[in-house]
């Protein structure tokens, strides 16, 4: 599913127009991202939880020359899906 077709799901399901549903995804991934930007944890009760890691720095190999490169420190966005939807998917 891609993001057209999240917003007709979401306007369907809501019964809002699309312009609407489209406001209110883009509103929902902005908190989303501004919060896990300044290391909150998002937790969506029955959905599941966003969370920011710290990866730390790493030395890795280029697969083709087998030479090795230095890999940067960053911070990785992790989900962890409750049990609702767990259930649901299975």
């Amino acid at each position: 599913m891609n993001k057209a077709e999240l917003i007709d799901a979401i306007a369907s399901e809501a019964g809002l127009s699309k312009a609407d549903a489209k406001k209110a995804l883009d509103a929902f991934v902005g908190a989303t991202a501004g919060a896990l930007k300044k290391g909150d944890r998002i937790s969506l009760v029955g959905f599941g939880s966003f969370s920011v890691s710290k990866r730390e720095a790493r030395t890795g190999r280029n697969p083709q020359t087998g030479k090795e490169i230095a890999i940067a420190a960053k911070n990785v966005v992790r989900f962890k899906a409750g049990a609702e939807l767990s259930g649901a998917v299975n």
